[in-house]
């Protein structure tokens, strides 16, 4: 390694993790005989060249963060592919650090991952300067202390795979830059305060993998293009302010396996879908979503379904027997409903079932009084 990497590598570690750590005593030779934990590194016309660097307490032998800054021997570690900080800015009220404005430039030809990972302290914005990173693939905020709107400039990195910015308190709206991350896989915005609607030109993520967008402020009706999502196989849109009924494009979506809608108001009726094109769902929760009218026999035809939530909204009518017969089925949960009639459900299946299968708080239904033992019988529902 040329002496000018080496000295770049030790005083950037000694910005992270103090003065008092001495990296030509412990790690004569950190890309060889004494690598160091968390640096990677490869060769470039003979030389060792910084391409990895991971900061936080990974491993024991980790290095780990106190009082972290960023100097600028850092930013002339121009060779660097994958950035990592974990659990470094930890302490809000002693040491909020902002992250650089400027000097990311200096990664634009070679950075490829950048990953900042539960640090509390990291406050401020998301620089625009971050739009230059062309090559970026990922692109990880996860549970920091950042605020203010996403920059638009984030539309610029074409390249992205995965996109994280959960776990914030990022607000406004989603950039209508990006349109431009046509490769993404992953869209994880969850848990922030980030409000309007569904981007349209969402439909034009056909390589999409999975979108989280639950825990924020995002409202209106769901856009029919979220149906160009062929390859999806995650939609979370928990608690945000949805509404307008359940779009009948969801029903083209057909490699979904889980999809979430709970805690929002979006109304109208089940047999809006023609559920059975769903085939590989196997995780459906709607409740608390305002739902009305009754269950579709298409419904009972999710052969793969594993967990159904429709608790707490306004279905009425007959629990279709073919409901709860599902093969895959092992948590069912229709409490807090107008359900009506007899329960045509065998003992076996409330045996199965036990608290898993919630038909409580439906006055006006009860299950077969032919039963002998009260052992196996569903929970707070009386007897015919």
């Amino acid at each position: 390694m040329e002496t000018k990497e080496k000295e770049r590598l030790y005083l950037a570690i000694q910005g992270f993790i103090g003065k008092q750590w001495n990296g030509s005593d412990l790690y004569p030779d950190p890309c060889g005989w004494t690598p160091i934990q968390g640096v990677s590194c490869d060769l470039f016309d003979g030389f060792w060249y910084v391409t990895g660097l991971s900061i936080g307490p990974i491993y024991d032998n980790s290095l780990q963060c106190t009082n972290a800054k960023f100097s600028h021997q850092f930013f002339e570690l121009t060779h660097l592919r994958s950035l990592s900080f974990f659990n470094c800015f930890s302490s809000p009220s002693q040491n909020p650090t902002e992250i650089p404005s400027s000097n990311w430039e200096n990664f634009a030809s070679s950075l490829e991952s950048l990953e900042f990972r539960s640090n509390p302290a990291l406050i401020g914005t998301i620089p625009t300067s971050f739009g230059g990173l062309k090559r970026l693939q990922s692109l990880v905020l996860l549970e920091n202390g950042l605020t203010g709107k996403i920059p638009m400039e984030l539309g610029n990195l074409v390249n992205l795979r995965r996109l994280v910015l959960s776990g914030n308190r990022f607000n406004g709206e989603i950039p209508v830059s990006f349109r431009g991350l046509t490769e993404v896989l992953i869209i994880d915005l969850s848990r922030n305060n980030l409000s309007g609607s569904m981007p349209l030109t969402l439909g034009g993520f056909t390589s999409l993998l999975k979108l989280d967008l639950s825990n924020n402020k995002f409202e209106g009706k769901l856009p029919k293009e979220i149906g160009n999502l062929k390859n999806v196989t995650l939609v979370d849109l928990r608690s945000n302010k949805f509404s307008g009924g359940l779009v009948q494009s969801l029903e083209e979506m057909i490699s979904l396996k889980e999809m979430a809608m709970s805690s929002n108001p979006i109304g109208g009726e089940l047999s809006e879908i023609q559920w059975e094109n769903l085939r590989n769902l196997e995780i459906l929760d709607l409740s608390n979503t305002n739902l009305t009218g009754e269950i579709p026999e298409s419904m009972a035809k999710l052969k793969r379904l594993r967990f159904l939530g429709l608790n707490d909204n306004k279905l009425s009518g007959n629990i279709p027997p073919k409901t709860v017969t599902m093969p895959s089925l092992n948590a069912l949960y229709l409490n807090g409903n107008n359900f009506t009639g007899k329960l045509e459900v065998s003992v076996w299946f409330y045996k199965k079932m036990g608290r898993r299968f919630g038909a409580w708080n439906n006055p006006n239904l009860c299950y077969k009084a032919e039963f002998t033992s009260t052992v196996h019988v569903p929970y707070e529902v009386k007897p015919c």
